[in-house]
């Protein structure tokens, strides 16, 4: 296994080359750019496509259209792209068609400006697009995760026939770090039952999201939901870091959870017993495990790169069990570790 210095973006690519896709349809944007350059030398090196298309709408089309033939494929963007992709993503997901968008989320709304922030949560967890659908959502906070997870959104939008996201920040997208290149895998995967790829064998297969009987759609969306559920019991992913004895639990994602976890051996060295909680799946949410930290610690932290999106999702897994405070910033400015150390004394220094 090869180990290279490379932007988290970069990363990406290899990961996703490794993990069997080749085909590639995008749109430049900062601060997501590298990984559509990265794909130009790579995808056609590799035999595999490269198409640079006229907008975000035309990208996410053509990776419908791919996707549907059971050819690995992605495209990926930053936020302004993201909100551009939804109509195209609630196509595949309708269709369950399995693809992967990668979105490196800048400041918003609006163009806003090309600096980090996590104000997509919502737009990515709860189905930015029309209909009763998800996105599988996965949240790396290195590059080598930037690499690995995309190779598992690929195994997860195969396992689910569904699209999946790599929600990812512009801080971590920009950030060069060591990664250990993984060995490409062979695909073994026979999609054949739906696919439709100009051949005899998938002659009879169609890749539609339309049903125009109320009951035949009713169906289809239960038969979804059924997939989704699946998914929320088995593919939960989520790391923890000095939770056992823990009176304050820090939740972050991303970037702020490299902060976060910067700043645990400070507070313990102050006599602070402060662990955190990283969701790695942001969809499916690890809302039963968050659930049993609350019956033992009673204060939480959430902070994230927004005004407050993930911290609902930890209230609603935490109930009225334990104290749930928040501490975001937006804009594209990062919280610092002396800014979080600050929350923990004013938490812990609290009554109750």
């Amino acid at each position: 296994m090869a180990t290279q210095l490379m932007k988290g973006n970069d990363a990406i690519i290899i990961g996703a080359l490794a993990a069997g896709c080749r085909a590639y349809f995008g749109y430049p944007i900062t601060p997501a750019s590298e990984i559509a350059h990265a794909a130009a030398i790579h995808f056609p090196a590799l035999g595999g496509t490269f198409i640079q298309a006229e907008s975000e709408v035309s990208a996410v089309n053509m990776l419908y259209g791919t996707a549907g033939m059971g050819i690995r494929s992605m495209t990926a963007t930053a936020s302004p792209g993201f909100s551009l992709k939804q109509e195209g993503l609630s196509y595949c997901a309708g269709a369950e068609v399995p693809a992967v968008v990668v979105d490196v989320q800048r400041g918003g709304p609006g163009l806003g400006n090309i600096a980090p922030e996590q104000s997509d949560y919502f737009q990515a967890t709860k189905g930015g697009g029309h209909g009763n659908y998800r996105l599988i959502v996965l949240a790396p906070n290195s590059a080598q995760e930037m690499c690995d997870l995309t190779g598992l959104a690929f195994e997860l939008a195969e396992k689910y026939r569904n699209p999946a996201c790599i929600l990812t920040d512009g801080f971590v997208g920009q950030m060069m770090e060591s990664v250990d290149i993984p060995e490409p895998k062979a695909l073994t995967t026979d999609h054949r039952s739906w696919a439709v790829d100009g051949t005899p064998a998938t002659r009879g297969n169609l890749i539609n999201s339309i049903y125009l009987d109320p009951y035949e759609l009713e169906a289809h969306n239960l038969k979804l939901q059924a997939k989704y559920e699946r998914c929320e019991v088995e593919d939960v992913r989520f790391e923890e870091s000095d939770i056992e004895d823990a009176d304050l639990i820090v939740v972050a994602y991303g970037i702020v959870s490299r902060v976060a976890l910067s700043t645990i051996a400070l507070a313990r060295a102050k006599g602070q017993k402060v662990g955190i909680f990283r969701p790695i799946t942001l969809y499916p949410f690890p809302t039963k495990r968050l659930a049993q930290l609350a019956e033992k610690t009673k204060k939480f932290l959430v902070s994230e790169l927004s005004t407050g999106q993930m911290v609902e999702d930890v209230k609603l897994a935490v109930g009225h069990t334990a104290q749930v405070r928040f501490f975001g910033r937006c804009g594209g400015v990062v919280p610092t570790g002396n800014e979080l150390l600050d929350q923990y004394d004013a938490i812990l220094g609290e009554e109750g």
